[in-house]
């Protein structure tokens, strides 16, 4: 039985949740190589949802989100629980991972619908048109 879909927000909503919650989670949840190699939001946490070597979805994804939010512990009775937003390369990962999260009895899923590298253009390249880096947001790389 499906509860739904993650909120679909934009790289500046995102920023802009983060900075009015403190208890908001950023989470990363592309690969180690692309969380490494191509950058990351600034302050971004990484849980893969799809990592190498094997390619498959992480097993213990809800249960590594669940530790990230204490348990529950960030929940109170006035303000439900943490927001958690999901990023990943593009927002397709991120919305099939915040629908498992919806499905675990999380209550406050976002996913970040352009994703950190945003869409291909027409030279399949990505970052030129949209995305976290695109949209001069903060991000580091290793």
């Amino acid at each position: 039985m499906s509860k739904g879909e993650p909120i679909a927000i934009s790289p500046q909503q995102a920023l802009k949740l983060m900075e009015e919650d403190p208890r908001a989670v950023l989470v990363d949840i592309r690969s180690s190589m692309e969380f490494l190699f191509v950058g990351h939001p600034k302050g971004a946490v990484h849980v893969p949802w799809i990592d190498e070597p094997d390619w498959t979805v992480n097993p213990d994804f809800v249960t590594d989100i669940r530790k990230l939010l204490l348990g529950g512990a960030v929940c109170t009775i006035d303000d439900a629980c943490a927001p958690v937003i999901l990023i990943c390369r593009s927002g397709k990962r991120s919305l099939e991972a915040g629908k498992l999260l919806l499905e675990s009895d999380f209550t406050r899923v976002f996913h970040v619908d352009e994703g950190f590298e945003g869409d291909l253009n027409e030279n399949h390249h990505r970052s030129s048109h949209n995305g976290w880096r695109f949209r001069g947001l903060p991000w580091e790389q290793c």
